[in-house]
């Protein structure tokens, strides 16, 4: 129970601080792109590297640490960080075929998911 607690908490700063981030990098760039996204997905993507590679090097990080960080904030921030770590960690493992299509298949089923949501729910409103 304490985890989902370490987790909801860490989702809840992630998440305040991506929408910050939205706000900041909007008035930037402007919103014709969605650079904010974009913006986000690299920075979340590099704050999980800094975290795994920090626990992989100097290892003793509690599990409640890793739930805080990794899935709490970083999870609360964007996914697209457990993404790009779990595609690293297949590469890394020389399971490159695996990677690729892990890649793939997470790029075009969560367009194709979207999709079939904004269909489903303009032919069931319609």
């Amino acid at each position: 129970m304490q985890g989902y607690l370490v987790v909801f908490i860490g989702a809840g700063v992630g998440g305040a601080i991506r929408h910050g981030m939205n706000i900041w990098v909007a008035r930037l760039l402007g919103t014709h792109f969605p650079s904010y996204t974009l913006v986000i997905n690299i920075a979340g993507s590099l704050a999980m590297g800094l975290v795994a590679g920090w626990f992989a090097q100097k290892g003793g990080a509690t599990g409640h640490m890793r739930l805080f960080l990794a899935t709490g904030i970083l999870g609360g921030f964007t996914t697209f960080s457990a993404f790009s770590l779990d595609a690293v960690l297949l590469w890394e493992r020389h399971e490159h075929t695996l990677a690729a299509l892990y890649v793939g298949g997470s790029v075009a089923g969560a367009i194709a998911g979207l999709l079939l949501g904004l269909w489903i729910m303009r032919t069931a409103l319609a």
